[in-house]
């Protein structure tokens, strides 16, 4: 069974004020992506005076080597949705800039 592509009845129109609303909803996830990254960098804080405490004894050395680990990866993620974050105000932008050429 073959399916064919139809062209579009109505082709999308431009709405200028629809445009610049998105681009606004996009801004406002990107800062909302940064209050993320704001917040881990708190708790990698935290960690990291969780680690300097002097513990000696076995058990403490493995929590802080679990503490470590988890920091660790942590500061990954922290990085990537850092990245996202500038990633997404970007395509705002672009989503604005697209919106201007439509006029």
């Amino acid at each position: 069974m073959s399916v064919g592509l139809m062209p579009a009845a109505n082709p999308p129109t431009f709405d200028p004020l629809e445009c610049s609303s998105r681009s606004h909803e996009v801004q406002r996830l990107a800062w909302r992506i940064k209050t993320c990254v704001d917040q881990v960098d708190a708790v990698l804080t935290s960690l990291r005076r969780t680690q300097m405490e002097d513990w000696q004894s076995p058990a403490g050395r493995a929590y802080r080597t679990t503490i470590a680990l988890h920091a660790s990866a942590l500061m990954r993620a922290r990085e990537a949705m850092d990245t996202a974050a500038a990633l997404v105000l970007r395509h705002s932008q672009n989503v604005s800039v697209s919106g201007e050429r439509g006029r």
